[in-house]
């Protein structure tokens, strides 16, 4: 029997999309939550530089940031078309108003919060974020926080801090979250 039937609370979403900033480990635990669901991974900026032949950097530097944001919406309408998904979302996905509709109404949304030094920790290590690309990175963080904390939540059917448990508790958290499961 498919694992959807096994959902208590929400038995119209069969599908789970991870949101919040990067570095918070959206495509780390959505890898871990799809194979411990047997679902079908997806990346959202994976998907668009798939599409483009090219990476996100790239598509910034080419188009900026609004270019991206019509590229992004696209792919968002894509993958929220696919049932039985795990679907890690780019950090800004949440800042057109349709993307948000999109995930509420065919998924499971879990907010991966995570603390400022967390995710500076955790971005240092990995230089194509077109967003950090600044002389005060930490500055950043927060502002982003504080620009998309309250839509991050607006969307959010769960809330899980992903930086202070491991991985595979944050994965245990969710699918708890999700079936319903004690």
């Amino acid at each position: 029997m498919p694992f959807f039937y096994g959902y208590k609370k929400l038995m119209n979403k069969k599908n789970i999309y991870l949101v919040g900033l990067m570095g918070a480990g959206k495509t780390t635990i959505g890898r871990l939550l799809a194979k411990s669901l047997g679902l079908p991974f997806y990346d959202s900026d994976k998907a668009i530089e798939d599409s483009t032949g090219v990476d996100i950097a790239t598509i910034f530097e080419f188009e900026g940031e609004d270019g991206f944001r019509v590229r992004e919406n696209k792919m968002i309408t894509e993958l929220t078309g696919i049932d039985g998904i795990v679907l890690a979302t780019g950090g800004g996905v949440i800042l057109n108003e349709e993307n948000r509709a999109q995930l509420k109404e065919h998924g499971f949304v879990v907010y991966l919060q995570c603390s400022v030094e967390r995710l500076v920790e955790r971005t240092s290590r990995n230089s194509q974020r077109p967003l950090l690309n600044t002389e005060k990175p930490q500055e950043k963080i927060e502002t982003l926080v504080q620009e998309r904390e309250a839509l991050y939540k607006e969307c959010a059917d769960f809330i899980i801090d992903s930086g202070k448990m491991q991985s595979k508790a944050v994965v245990s958290e969710i699918v708890k979250e999700f079936t319903g499961d004690e």
